[in-house]
């Protein structure tokens, strides 16, 4: 080890490290508004790089086919249940986001040729499939048992998951993918080189962080987030809708996990499974922030970042080990620390 090595994997630590940072928000937000601990938020990852990889191979990507069923279920169940209740102003919406929308999106994709669109309107397109199934998912997994205790939303946070990876098999083979980089500049700064493709992973994450800060502090809808993180009951009695708020934070989950694992497409091979332990390792950022503190939460998944990348270097056998160690330690101080309540029944 010297200092040469010691800034490579530095740089290594803080570009992975930023990664995890966006995941254990989108953990993080979505526990503090509906209480889920999200597994499957890997999924996303890994459904966003594999459609653009598809997109730039010529091929149909598998997530289309998903959207276009997931959006004819839910728009059955919530027709049926908007004729009985007789509130009829709701089928246009209905019928406009769940199965018009997906019929465009397939119209784009068989009528143009995705693979000749600039990288940017692929990327665009690929996030358009794949962002519309985080709501369509809490809509059909979660909002029936939105009032369930922690234990159930997790036993379903699971299913969901293991669902979502035997889709991504079924869709995109066991074979990995890999896109083109963003940009082929490099950089020497001192000792170290750095590559183009690392500066729009930072800078791209840097700037979804504030953009979302933003969001929270912002609009009308960031404080409705907020309000509903901080007391569901109040959110309800006045006025936001948690069931809004519930969509709203698995539409971000959904974009901050498809984003993500474009911006690591073209740096690592993504397979239909490598999304899981990605998502993990946000995880641990998450659960350092007690699933609570968003600042503390991303500096813990930074933390998770580099650690992974020094332990590569001494003990590359055992550097998973030693990422998910992190959290033993966590748990047991906020066991000691934090005053328990128990879940009202």
């Amino acid at each position: 080890m010297d200092l040469q090595i010691a800034l490579l994997l530095g740089q290594d630590g803080i570009t992975n490290g930023a990664i995890y940072a966006l995941l254990s928000l989108a953990l993080v937000l979505i526990f503090a508004v509906t209480r889920v601990i999200f597994i499957p938020q890997g999924e996303f990852v890994a459904f966003g790089a594999l459609t653009l990889a598809s997109f730039q191979a010529g091929k149909t990507p598998g997530t289309l086919w998903l959207l276009i069923g997931a959006g004819v279920v839910v728009a059955l169940i919530d027709l049926t249940l908007a004729v009985r209740a007789g509130t009829v102003r709701k089928i246009p919406r209905i019928v406009g986001w769940n199965l018009i929308y997906p019929a465009a999106a397939a119209a784009v994709v068989f009528l143009l040729k995705p693979n000749e669109f600039p990288l940017l309107l692929q990327i665009v397109l690929a996030l358009a499939l794949v962002v519309p199934l985080g709501p369509m998912i809490y809509r059909l997994a979660f909002q029936p048992v939105a009032e369930a205790s922690v234990l159930v939303l997790l036993i379903v946070s699971v299913a969901v998951h293991l669902a979502l990876v035997g889709l991504g098999l079924l869709f995109f083979g066991a074979e990995g993918s890999r896109t083109p980089a963003f940009s082929e500049a490099s950089f020497d700064l001192g000792l170290v080189r750095v590559t183009g493709q690392t500066l729009w992973v930072m800078g791209a994450s840097l700037l979804l962080i504030v953009v979302l800060a933003l969001f929270f502090e912002r609009t009308i809808y960031g404080k409705a987030l907020r309000a509903t993180a901080m007391n569901r009951t109040g959110a309800r009695l006045m006025g936001i809708s948690t069931v809004m708020a519930g969509k709203l934070s698995f539409l971000l989950a959904a974009l901050i996990g498809a984003f993500s694992g474009i911006l690591i497409a073209p740096i690592t091979t993504v397979y239909y499974d490598t999304g899981f332990l990605i998502g993990l390792k946000g995880f641990v950022g998450a659960i350092v922030g007690g699933l609570a503190s968003y600042p503390i939460a991303a500096a813990g998944a930074v933390l998770v970042g580099l650690l992974e990348a020094f332990s590569s270097f001494w003990a590359s056998a055992f550097k998973e080990v030693i990422v998910f160690t992190l959290i033993i330690p966590v748990l047991v101080w906020r066991s000691l620390t934090t005053r328990h309540v128990e879940e009202d029944e």
